[in-house]
């Protein structure tokens, strides 16, 4: 397999994240980095190439692929040039800031018959992955409801995330993630968007948003994220699943996942031939659940990691496997995204596809 030669512009924190995977990983090697600001460039390691310009890079022999770690609002504009360069390009997420944007990416790449395609390394997250696997397996039997929640404190952002004009807010930040994993697990058109979308501690940009998805399929999704949703519960922040069907649920917490899959061991008797008493109300559904009625299985936790997602690029680039990420599917959660945000501001549900 032939070694793929990496050029990252924007040496941030992905941008060095990027490093960091990339320089001893199989089958690649980084050998050029670019930053307008030259005090980011006193980090780059001998040996490899440091450029203040894009176009330096771009005109680099040297260098196989692009990696694009600039501000969300240089994704186009670099993208275009690149792929006028002959650069493969991976671009950061959100691959861009309007569709308008996206459609021009993609004219240019397809002109210049280059490799497109986006960084969505969060499909091998394993808390993710594993909630795929529950869910494809088909062990819940009939699933109604998916929630994925992501909950910090503080609320405070950095640096350009901060500003409107630069790409910031947290809807593009993580919401093309939590967007992208839902829609790339539910093999069912989405039938409607429901969205509040606010700014509750900064100034300019979304810190909390909460999404409802109704499926064709009769399933709904359920996204929210708040970053100063303050609680003083244990393990109240960091990442959260659910998924509900009419076999079990199972629950999960973490990045590092932990959790289980829960039944009961039957479901109550004599419905409707007498009148309840004790606790629970006349449902008997929410009182202290009798020995032995829930049940526990263990989660089968995936086995994945962000690594993948190169192994994934470098294996395609070589014409041994297909791009994970499809530039068709960046675009349907750019257009979901637009919808949340039609939603949040009319107050009403949006009709999707």
């Amino acid at each position: 397999m032939k070694t793929v030669r990496f050029g990252i512009v924007g040496y941030g924190f992905m941008g060095y994240e990027h490093y960091k995977m990339l320089h001893n990983f199989p089958n690649a090697a980084i050998t050029a980095i670019c930053d307008r600001n030259p005090e980011q460039l006193k980090d780059v390691p001998n040996g490899v190439r440091a450029y203040e310009q894009a176009e330096d890079l771009f005109a680099d022999s040297n260098v196989d692929v692009v990696i694009l770690s600039a501000n969300n609002n240089q994704h186009c504009k670099l993208v275009c040039q690149a792929a006028q360069a002959g650069k493969d390009i991976i671009c950061e997420k959100p691959v861009a800031m309007t569709l308008a944007e996206l459609d021009q990416m993609e004219r240019a790449a397809k002109e210049a018959g280059v490799k497109f395609t986006v960084h969505q390394q969060r499909r091998f997250d394993p808390d993710f992955r594993t909630t795929k696997n529950v869910v494809e397996s088909g062990t819940l039997g009939q699933i109604y409801t998916i929630k994925s929640s992501l909950y910090g404190y503080n609320g405070n952002m950095h640096d350009w995330h901060v500003y409107k004009s630069e790409g910031g807010g947290m809807l593009y930040d993580w919401g093309v993630h939590l967007i992208d994993q839902i829609l790339w697990m539910i093999n069912s058109p989405v039938k409607s968007v429901y969205a509040d979308v606010r700014d509750v501690i900064n100034q300019e940009v979304d810190d909390y948003f909460h999404i409802i998805l109704r499926f064709y399929n009769g399933l709904t999704a359920d996204i929210e994220l708040g970053t100063y949703y303050l609680s003083t519960k244990p393990d109240w922040f960091e990442r959260h699943w659910y998924v509900g069907g009419d076999k079990g649920v199972m629950e999960l917490d973490g990045f590092h996942p932990k959790g289980n899959i829960v039944r009961t061991a039957h479901l109550l008797t004599e419905v409707g031939k007498k009148r309840a008493t004790g606790d629970g109300g006349p449902t008997r559904s929410f009182g202290t659940p009798e020995p032995g009625l829930i049940l526990t299985e263990p989660l089968p936790i995936a086995n994945t990691e962000h690594a993948d997602y190169f192994r994934n690029y470098i294996a395609a680039w070589n014409g041994e496997a297909e791009f994970l990420v499809k530039i068709d599917e960046v675009r349907r959660s750019l257009r979901l995204m637009d919808a949340a945000r039609e939603s949040a501001k009319t107050g009403f549900a949006v009709s999707f596809e």
